[in-house]
């Protein structure tokens, strides 16, 4: 599918290559980015939003807010009783934070290659994380870890009208 004016039109899977034959395109996928509240304290949010459409991300949907201790416990559940899992949640919490629906092909590799790991000092340079994360814990941004989460989390703060 390709979003054209707003509305999405279905387009051809199969694209002819200059030997005759058909290659299969690899499916448009959906995966949720999150910009952490450290890189809206510091204004920082317009650099990143700006690498997500250099990118070629087409975002599908985006909003600012705040999470409750609830919302951030339900988002990260998968990590309960972890040891980090308090800390991260009182990150996610301490501030606004926007999040955002991103599709593309191949999305979920592409926005965690574009992110880095997890610890900014491990990331490669240039990547988001390494640029304007501090710690494991407060590292500019998330990205959905596979297809399936990517599909949950999107629909964790998306409803399906919005992801259109």
């Amino acid at each position: 599918m390709q979003r054209i004016g707003g509305l999405r039109r279905l387009c051809n899977k199969n694209r002819e290559t200059g030997h005759g034959r058909s290659e299969k395109r690899m499916a448009r996928q959906q995966t949720l980015a999150m910009i952490k509240p450290d890189i809206l304290q510091s204004k920082r949010q317009g650099a990143l939003l700006q690498r997500i459409l250099d990118e070629g991300f087409e975002v599908l949907a985006m909003k600012q807010l705040h999470l409750s201790q609830e919302q951030a416990s339900g988002f990260y559940a998968e990590h309960q009783g972890k040891p980090f899992f308090e800390n991260l949640c009182r990150f996610m919490t301490s501030g606004p934070l926007i999040v955002l629906a991103l599709e593309r092909e191949d999305a979920v590799r592409q926005w965690r290659e574009v992110l880095g790991k997890t610890d900014p000092q491990e990331a490669a340079p240039g990547t988001i994380r390494q640029l304007f994360g501090s710690t494991v814990t407060i590292n500019a941004a998330h990205g959905s870890d596979s297809v399936e989460n990517g599909q949950r989390e999107c629909h964790y703060f998306f409803s399906d009208l919005e992801l259109r």
